[in-house]
């Protein structure tokens, strides 16, 4: 029977998700000349060629992707059995490691922390801020349990590493600057907002999501500023600058507060789209075979609990019942 050494294949799949032995290299804190060694000896010990040369770099060989597709097999049967063991060792104690994008954390991850602290208090969990992307990273090489992510930026649910879990359809709102003359419209659609200037990022993740929303809504949007951080859009915006779409998970204070200007005077109506209401989906992702693990199943299960109470929330007043130039409001259905 040929040597299985699993250091080695988690070199070879590494490689494969990465790319190339310099990032590999660095991915699992060894030399490239390391790595290089070791798929060498995990080659020999198979008898199979696993690299062949492409130019100034190597690619995996058909040998390879054979061998891979078994090693998904075997590591997540090994999170299944450290999952067991660590339900014998520690029951109801431990600790689950969470990477989350930014709004997530507030909306979500805070809320089932300050659950967990309540009904568990003898697991920790630690919390580190990773865009949806990156999340995927720190999941797959080991520096976290769970990622929060979005749908659209994570692997499909046929990967054979990740386990996912679908938290929160994430309803997106239009920001508008109070006096705005279309924060009275009634039955406002995105598309009615084609010709506004839009602040939205130049790159990543947001970005990409408003641009879709509004394309499928028949339009490009303008994009008149470019930013990333919501203070900066809500202050943007309450200068008469533009118009944003704002995920609800991203409102300031909680659902329903208002949104003031700067010096907090009137600033900025949120604006639900009902007609056409974009959403984003809110996931949460463990490495195949852990999600049996105790604790990161209650930290799932809290996760999962803080998305039912944020989506069956209503705020008021309903859509339409402020005037334009009345105080700042949270309008929603």
């Amino acid at each position: 029977m040929a040597d299985w050494d699993i250091k080695k294949l988690r070199i070879l799949r590494t490689l494969h998700e990465l790319g190339t032995v310099t990032a590999t290299a660095e991915a699992l804190h060894l030399t490239p000349s390391a790595v290089s060694q070791q798929l060498a000896g995990l080659a020999k010990a198979l008898g199979v060629p696993l690299l062949e040369a492409h130019g100034r770099r190597v690619r995996l060989t058909g040998a390879a992707h054979l061998v891979l597709r078994h090693a998904d097999v075997v590591f997540a049967q090994l999170e299944r059995a450290d999952a067991e063991l660590l339900g014998h060792l520690r029951g109801e104690a431990g600790r689950v490691r969470i990477g989350a994008f930014s709004t997530a954390i507030p909306a979500l991850v805070v809320p089932a922390v300050q659950e967990l602290r309540r009904t568990h208090p003898g697991l920790a969990v630690a919390v580190r801020e990773a865009e949806a992307e990156a999340a995927y990273e720190l999941l797959a090489e080991g520096s976290v349990d769970l990622a929060l992510s979005l749908a659209a930026h994570a692997p499909t649910p046929r990967d054979p590493k990740f386990s996912r879990l679908s938290l929160l359809a994430d309803p997106l709102d239009v920001a508008l600057p109070a006096g705005h003359p279309l924060t009275a419209e009634p039955g406002l659609r995105l598309a009615d907002l084609a010709g506004e200037p839009w602040i939205f990022g130049s790159s990543g993740p947001w970005s990409q999501i408003t641009t879709a929303a509004c394309e499928n809504a028949g339009f490009v949007p303008e994009r008149a500023h470019a930013a990333a951080d919501w203070n900066a859009i809500w202050a943007m915006v309450a200068a008469g600058m533009g118009v944003a779409l704002v995920p609800r998970m991203a409102r300031p204070g909680g659902v329903g507060a208002p949104v003031r200007g700067a010096g907090g005077g009137p600033g900025v109506v949120l604006r639900v789209l009902h007609a056409d209401q974009p959403r984003r989906h809110v996931v949460a992702a463990a490495r195949r075979g852990s999600e049996g693990a105790p604790g990161l199943s209650r930290v799932l299960a809290a996760l999962q609990q803080a998305a039912a109470a944020r989506a069956g929330a209503r705020t008021a007043p309903a859509d339409g019942d402020a005037p334009p130039d009345g105080p700042p409001t949270v309008q929603s259905s």
